[in-house]
């Protein structure tokens, strides 16, 4: 029987930690109250939690793409046009081709083929709009956006600007949901199971491969993700989210027109994720409920003041969503989690997870990594010119330099960031010029960077948790439906070893943006060793240590050493590296000027003059 252990300090929760039981209480409570909700409420204010519940549904899917992956859409709102026009083209067209006639017979095959067809345009689209960078990519949500839009109200099978109404209600049996009471219960189960299977999948492997875009797509790579499959995993399952919003809403309203589905819904339904808490999963159900409620009150109470001329409610509305978000930047969730002082109940780490599977170290001694006459140009600054050196199984290299003498780029052509102009670089007997990280991470290779490249706030657990990627293989619906547990059970083992290796055990639960630069990067180092190399790229990682900790981290290296793994490193601290490493190689000037023993280096007056300050 396993049992498990909360490996912070102590052992015990935060206090007032949130343990997955109370998570389980408390989403039964939510349910419970939606549950009366329908009895006690006028039907008014039962229609407005419709509208709520389908925005927030479109709102969850931005959350996953915009506060967790970082990619701004501003086009949503004609995807959920796109899952309301699918069914009510199906359900009411009389004059449909045999192959597709039979999806009209019910709503609930019409939202399959909703949700085919959605997959299908986000695919499409995504392929195209997440190749754009910066404020390219919401520009390009922009114009699809607008695009299907005008598509809807040009189309006259699609109805044109008067639409398409007579659509049958969504049945269960013989149980009609032609009402608002009725189909209020369908709205909430659907937004609960995107909740629920939105939290499962971003506490998983996946779901750190998706958190990681926002470290860079250098770091997430270097780590194993692939970042592409991981945008337009997002992408689409946003999009997904918005269609299943569609149907329900071409449904409880039993017309389509393409009214709401314009570009200016597309920015409230962004609205309502980034005032929720864009980060936050629950964030979005709050985001829309306030946003839906106080745009309809502006609308019902601003005229009765102002007449009915202009259009004050909008100019109110954008001042108080202002407000808000200057009094509670990251949105109003966290501002109430603070408030009830809730929070995340640190992650159990099981100490009977069978341990992960480990590569065949090379032969101590072996020739693991080959440089060979590498050449690197930006037009004609020649940053490398001919590099030559090689790094053997169980021996540590320093690549030492002035600033400015090409040593980050040689790192970044090893390690598949960058392509030399010409020349070999060889891995473990593959020629790798040229492959990228995502692929030489697979090899063996990992590495630490001289920025330290950390997700601070996430815990240090999930951050080195997030070197295991290329250990696991569960996908995203496994991940979904929490079918992933038992390996995410040795992932978190896995990167628990490490944190202890390492000597971060009590930090293990702390956000890693709260830990001082030297720890952040040894943290670095922990999510390295978490991908099991035998090749360790290291950039200046004793910068900021203090004496002790870099002692700490000698002995370390020393260990890994022991095991047989390669580390290459980049220091400028002279006495920690004269110390610990086996041979140097010099750089000056993109060129290599010496290679030797540590004492050979030392009394070398080449080096002396380029790097050390010259001889008397």
């Amino acid at each position: 029987m396993n049992t498990h252990v909360q490996t912070s300090v102590g052992s015990a929760p935060q206090q007032g930690a949130a343990s997955p039981m109370k998570n389980v209480l408390r989403l039964l409570a939510v349910v419970a109250v939606l549950a009366v909700l329908p009895a006690v409420l006028p039907p008014y204010y039962v229609t407005l939690l419709n509208y709520i519940g389908i925005s927030a549904l479109v709102a969850v899917g931005l959350v996953l793409l915009t506060g967790v992956g970082g990619l701004t859409s501003f086009g949503q709102a004609a995807f959920v046009g796109v899952g309301a026009y699918t069914t009510a083209v199906l359900t009411t067209s009389t004059s449909l081709p045999g192959w597709i006639a039979w999806a009209g017979a019910s709503p609930w095959l019409t939202l399959g083929v909703g949700l085919v067809i959605t997959g299908l345009i986000a695919l499409l689209l995504g392929s195209l709009t997440l190749r754009l960078s910066g404020h390219y990519l919401p520009l390009g949500t922009i114009a699809w956006g607008i695009s299907l839009y005008f598509l809807f109200g040009t189309l006259d099978f699609l109805g044109a600007q008067s639409g398409i109404s007579g659509l049958p209600p969504i049945r269960i049996g013989s149980w009609a949901l032609d009402e608002g009471p009725e189909i209020y219960y369908l709205i909430w189960a659907f937004l609960l199971a995107a909740v629920v299977t939105t939290q499962n999948l971003l506490d998983s492997r996946e779901g750190r491969a998706i958190r990681a875009l926002k470290g860079g797509v250098v770091m997430a790579e270097a780590m194993g993700v692939d970042t592409s499959r991981s945008r337009i995993v997002i992408f689409v399952i946003a999009a997904l989210h918005a269609a299943a919003a569609g149907w329900l809403y071409a449904h409880m309203q039993r017309l389509v027109n393409p009214s709401p589905f314009g570009l200016h819904h597309g920015i409230e339904y962004l609205f309502m994720a980034v005032v929720g808490g864009a980060g936050y999963v629950w964030g979005a159900v709050v985001g829309a409920g306030l946003v839906t409620l106080l745009n309809q009150w502006l609308q019902d109470f601003l005229p009765r003041v102002f007449g009915h001329s202009g259009n004050f409610e909008i100019i109110i509305f954008g001042m108080l969503l202002l407000l808000i978000l200057h009094r509670a930047r990251e949105g109003l969730w966290p501002a109430v989690l603070r408030v009830l002082r809730v929070k995340a109940a640190p992650k159990a780490v099981s100490d009977s997870a069978a341990a992960l599977p480990r590569r065949t170290m090379p032969t101590r001694g072996e020739t693991i990594l080959e440089v060979k006459d590498v050449t690197r140009r930006f037009g004609g600054l020649v940053a490398n010119n001919n590099m030559n050196f090689s790094v053997k199984a169980g021996e540590i290299l320093a690549l030492i330099g002035p600033n400015g003498a090409g040593k980050s780029t040689m790192f970044n052509q090893i390690s598949g960031v960058d392509t030399p102009t010409s020349g070999e670089i060889i891995f473990t007997g593959k020629a790798v010029a040229g492959h990228d990280s995502r692929e030489i991470a697979r090899l063996g290779m990992s590495r630490s960077f001289q920025h330290v490249r950390l997700l601070p706030r996430m815990s240090v657990l999930e951050n080195v948790a997030i070197g295991t990627h290329l250990r696991g293989s569960t996908g995203v619906f496994p991940a979904a439906w929490r079918l992933d547990r038992k390996e995410e059970e040795r992932l978190l083992a896995e990167a628990a070893r490490q944190i202890r290796r390492v000597g971060l055990e009590a930090h293990m639960h702390d956000e890693a943006g709260s830990l001082a630069l030297g720890q952040q990067r040894i943290v670095e180092i922990a999510r390295a060793l978490a991908a099991d190399p035998c090749l360790l790229l290291l950039d200046e990682p004793a910068a900021g240590l203090r004496f002790k900790e870099k002692e700490a981290l000698g002995e370390l290296l020393k260990k890994l050493k022991a095991e047989g793994v390669a580390i290459l490193l980049v220091e400028h601290d002279m006495d920690f590296v004269m110390g610990l490493v086996d041979r140097i190689v010099v750089m000056e000037f993109g060129e290599k000027i010496a290679e030797g023993l540590p004492e050979e280096i030392q009394q070398n007056e080449r080096v002396l003059a380029a790097y050390l300050g010259g001889v008397e």
